[in-house]
């Protein structure tokens, strides 16, 4: 089972609602046991960093999160769910993440608007099988006013511009986390869900195979 995990994050029903479309077998929950034995995790989020680190620590379910990426099994973070993975964070005077990649998040400079919100181009950088039949420069929806600069290039899968190349894919082994939203992607945002799914064991729904 994939486990969902709530922690007070508004877009919840939306990754649930794209996870029942490819036909995932999954759990929305915020029980940390049921992290801990889950054979694949999702991690969505909006919002600001503190928020989501602290909804993290009050449902007990920051550990597991860690303990199942390090475990090996698959791992899909969702915009703050790719922030909170690095070191720390500029935002709400620099918060301390989760640490599991070497890294800090900071804010677009000035002279660009924030948030980037809206649509924009994902050019992928290394081969990945989050991406398999997903075309080169398609295009997410992103809402975000900061982006992770992780130390080590190698976890870099996928990058775009916007006054700047930014990080807006990553992955470490069965880590994978996007800085946009695939569930408000369109079909190119399912195909993503479905290629993560079937990293989890799991058979996509037959439009999805």
């Amino acid at each position: 089972m994939i486990a969902v995990v709530d922690y007070g994050a508004g877009n919840i029903h939306s990754v649930a609602r794209a996870l029942t479309r490819v036909g995932a077998r999954f759990s929305v929950t915020n029980d940390p046991s049921a992290v801990a034995v889950a054979e694949a995790v999702v991690l969505p989020g909006v919002g600001a960093a503190a928020d989501t680190m602290q909804g993290l620590r009050n449902a007990r379910v920051d550990d597991p999160v860690v303990a199942a990426i390090e475990r090996g099994v698959p791992y899909l973070g969702i915009c703050m769910g790719l922030q909170v993975l690095f070191d720390r964070s500029e935002e709400d005077d620099e918060t301390p993440c989760l640490g599991v990649l070497r890294g800090n998040v900071i804010r677009f400079p000035e002279g660009l608007e924030v948030p980037h919100m809206g649509w924009n181009q994902v050019r992928q950088v290394k081969d990945s099988p989050l991406f398999q039949g997903v075309p080169q420069d398609s295009n997410f929806y992103f809402v975000h006013s900061y982006y992770a600069q992780p130390s080590d290039a190698a976890r870099v899968s996928g990058t775009t511009d916007y006054g700047l190349e930014f990080t807006s894919v990553v992955r470490r082994d069965n880590l994978f986390a996007t800085q946009f939203h695939p569930e408000k992607s369109g079909l190119v945002g399912l195909r993503l869900y479905a290629n993560f799914i079937r990293l989890a064991g799991q058979t996509p729904a037959p439009e999805f195979a």
